[in-house]
Parts: structure tokens; C-alpha cells; sequence
């Protein structure tokens, strides 16, 4: 079973972080993409968005911006904006918060010599993160959740099954998760493109955090 929305009272719990923004205006949905950059996905992405004039939010693992300098550039020149998902992409469950902490710094440097900023976004891996850690990583990160995740990454999620729910689960204001991963690949290059091309019909929009 999936869980591609946190119920509300993990929401509150966490009142540093944001899950969805405000609906105002035309019909407006947050696309954002994890783990890249890396050569074998993201330029796909950039080329779907390109197509319908989107704009997104990668959330980038600071070792394949090390490794992938060159992608995190096209995603730049795109119009779309970096930020990090942590250096070694790490459980805010499973390790100390000072080793945490400094996993996120480590990300955070690297994405500074692209893309230099007052207060970054953070999304943690996995969504896991303890309130000590929200708490504290509030006042350097807006930390960004999501209202939708697509699931893309699992391997028995069928994809048109995958896109139905992405659809029927959006709505204005929705934060959305994708992964430019190998990993997720055969769903996000299925389900992407017919997504887009579903809400562009509609007359959404889409931009980056």
C-alpha cells in the first residue's frame, strides 16, 4: 500500500515544514524531483518541462552534484532551481542530529558554488526527520514536504496505475514528488510527460519553489 499523502496529524507535528501552498490565482502545482541530478535522467526531465514551458524543484543529493556538476548546470539554465537532499542521502531517523547536520552543510556547500541563496530549501530523504532536527534545521532551510508523492520509485507500481493516482491525488497548490533516478526511471518516463500534458490541458500552471 502506499502512502502518497502524510495524514494531518503528521503534518501539525511538523509545522516548520511545508506540505502544500496556498491556492491563489490560476491553478498552480509545485513539481519537484529527488535524488538527481545524474546524466541517465534528468536531461529528460528538463526536456518534458521544457516542453510545456515548466518550471520545478530538484532536490539534489550533494554526491552526484559533486559527480554531475554539468547536469545540476542544465538544470539552472532551465530556469529551475537546486536544493538539497542532504549529502549522502541519509535517514533523519537513523543517524545522530550532528552527523546529520553536518551531512546537510556538506550538500549545502557544493549547491552554494551553483546556486548561492539566504535561505535554502531542504527536503529530507525519505521524509524522515525527528522535530529536534525540524526545529533546528527551521532557522538555515525552509524545509519542504509534499502533498503528493507519485511513487514512481517502486518497481511494482504499475505505470498507469502510477499516473491515474498522480492525477486524481493533484490539486491546486500540491507539492509534488517525482525522482530523476534510475531507480524510478520506467515509471517517471511514463508518467511524466502524459502528467504534464494532462494539467497544461487544464490550464495549470507549474513552478518551482
Amino acid at each position: 500500500m502506499h502512502l502518497h499523502r502524510m495524514p494531518g496529524l503528521v503534518q501539525r507535528l511538523f509545522p516548520e515544514c511545508v506540505w502544500r501552498l496556498p491556492a491563489a490565482g490560476p491553478p498552480t502545482i509545485y513539481l519537484t524531483f529527488d535524488d538527481g541530478p545524474i546524466p541517465e535522467e534528468t536531461p529528460f526531465v528538463l526536456e518534458q518541462l521544457a516542453r510545456v514551458g515548466a518550471h520545478g524543484t530538484f532536490f539534489c543529493v550533494g554526491d552526484n552534484l559533486l559527480r554531475h556538476p554539468e547536469v545540476a548546470r542544465q538544470v539552472l539554465a532551465g530556469g529551475h532551481r537546486l536544493a538539497n537532499h542532504t549529502f549522502h542521502h541519509i535517514s533523519g531517523w537513523s543517524h545522530t542530529q550532528a552527523d546529520y547536520l553536518r551531512d546537510v552543510a556538506r550538500c549545502q556547500e557544493v549547491l552554494f558554488q551553483l546556486q548561492p541563496e539566504a535561505r535554502p530549501l531542504l527536503r529530507p530523504p525519505y521524509g524522515r526527520i525527528t522535530r529536534g532536527l525540524a526545529r533546528q534545521l527551521h532557522h538555515t532551510h525552509q524545509i519542504i514536504m509534499w502533498d503528493m508523492l507519485t511513487c514512481d520509485y517502486d518497481p511494482d507500481f504499475a505505470p498507469e496505475k502510477c499516473l491515474a493516482t498522480a492525477i486524481r491525488l493533484t490539486r491546486p497548490g500540491s507539492v509534488v514528488v517525482f525522482h530523476d533516478s534510475l531507480k524510478a526511471s520506467r515509471n517517471l518516463r511514463y508518467v511524466l510527460p502524459r502528467y504534464l500534458a494532462h494539467f497544461a490541458a487544464l490550464g495549470y500552471h507549474f513552478d518551482k519553489l
